[in-house]
């Protein structure tokens, strides 16, 4: 391959295996009695250390990073844009030569949007806002996930009522899901108009179940963990098995077949995992449900599932294990390894990203009254530590170093020592 064929290569078709990592970016902006705002940003002050949270996601050695803009601050009147805090900080992920995944839609909506989700100006605000932004900083953004996680999206905004619009059930969950993803396809296709060359990374959150169900609700819930996708890829026709409960729940033929009509595919579907969260778990005798223990096993599972189903590149998008430094670096190993391996078998795996980048803060947060540090959780590479003048601190763990050498090829995984032990190396 010559040197001009390699610049024409689509990143996501390059031999390379690309290191990422992510920081935390949701946005609950709304409040309520009871409910505090929930801007991930603003509680760990990336706000005010975002220069030097860039610097130390490239000195740990990423290429990419997974970064998400704050709609309802970007645009905080409809149509009215404030770039200021944005332009700083793609000029910085330029200069470093970071190359972000934009999350451009991490879960909450701008304040003047009535009923969030539900507003039947959703789609096309989303889409608009999308545009703007495309188009502002065409040159220097240029891969784009319209929206993270739709079916979580979906189940705390919709099925739960946790989230605004406090929806609940299977009605909640359909009327916010359809609403999500009419808005990724239009924004797929706004982004497109003003940026031919864009890519795509679509971020789905892998749900897993293990343990005694109901007759069927496994069977349900597995195929509805795809729903999101399937809708923005057109694919959910008159022999999809979740067509009868959209019908049920008030979706029209005629909205589908809008789906099918305006269908946009991603250039990568990225799958997030979490070995202790992912995967569900039901107690036959009481019918409890909590998360499970899965490892190495549950992630290889997961990315067969989606590997087989959609024949798209994938991209780990989001892993990584709370708890003591030497559990997470544990974790780091193996799952890395897991990645190598599955690619060596010929899965078409681009990317790996560690997710969150330094500590995040519980979502239960937002329906506490305690103070900010009794919700951080420490997962990343660097543990958030605050000190007497009240910053949080960016303290590197033992994961660094590790993470560097990892995506620097400087040291071997545990399966390339293998493999070079076979050879005599």
């Amino acid at each position: 391959m010559t040197p001009e064929d390699t610049a024409l290569t689509p990143w996501f078709h390059s031999d390379r295996l690309h290191f990422a990592v992510g920081i935390e970016n949701t946005f609950v902006p709304q409040e309520d009695v009871g409910r505090r705002r929930l801007d991930e940003y603003e509680l760990t002050q990336h706000y005010h250390q975002w220069r030097d949270d860039l610097i130390l996601a490239k000195d740990a050695g990423a290429d990419m990073i997974r970064w998400g803009i704050p709609w309802y601050l970007l645009e905080p009147a409809p149509g009215r844009f404030d770039f200021t805090w944005t332009d700083r900080v793609v000029e910085h992920l330029d200069r470093l030569g970071l190359r972000c995944v934009v999350d451009l839609m991490h879960y909450g909506t701008p304040l003047w949007l009535d009923n969030q989700f539900l507003n039947h100006r959703y789609p096309e605000a989303v889409a608009a806002y999308a545009g703007a932004v495309a188009e502002r900083y065409a040159g220097s953004l240029d891969i784009w996930t319209p929206l993270n996680e739709p079916v979580v999206n979906a189940v705390y905004c919709g099925e739960r009522g946790t989230w605004p619009p406090y929806l609940r059930g299977d009605d909640g969950f359909v009327k916010i899901l359809t609403q999500l993803a009419r808005g990724m396809v239009l924004t797929q296709r706004r982004i497109t108009e003003v940026q031919p060359s864009a890519t795509f990374v679509h971020v789905d959150a892998g749900f897993r179940w293990t343990g005694t169900w109901p007759p069927g609700e496994r069977e349900h819930l597995e195929e509805r963990r795809f729903l999101g996708l399937d809708l923005v890829l057109g694919r959910v026709d008159e022999a999809h098995p979740m067509r009868h409960h959209l019908a049920a729940n008030g979706v029209t033929d005629a909205e589908l077949d809008w789906f099918t009509a305006n269908a946009v595919t991603p250039d990568v579907i990225g799958v997030n995992y979490y070995p202790a969260f992912t995967t569900a778990e039901r107690d036959a005798g009481t019918g409890a449900v909590r998360s499970a223990e899965a490892g190495t096993a549950g992630l290889t599972d997961l990315l067969h599932r989606y590997a087989e189903r959609y024949e798209q590149p994938l991209f780990l998008t989001e892993t990584s294990r709370g708890g003591p430094v030497d559990e997470r670096l544990a974790w780091l190993e193996e799952s890395v390894d897991t990645v190598v391996r599955l690619r060596a078998e010929g899965m078409p795996l681009v990317g790996y990203t560690w997710f969150p980048f330094f500590a995040l803060v519980d979502w239960l947060y937002r329906e506490s009254a305690e103070p900010v540090d009794r919700w951080l959780v420490q997962m990343g590479l660097y543990d958030l530590e605050r000190d007497a003048g009240s910053v949080l601190r960016r303290r590197a763990t033992g994961l660094v170093d590790r993470f560097r050498a990892l995506a620097a090829g400087t040291t071997h995984t545990s399966q390339e020592r293998g493999q070079c032990q076979e050879r005599g190396q």
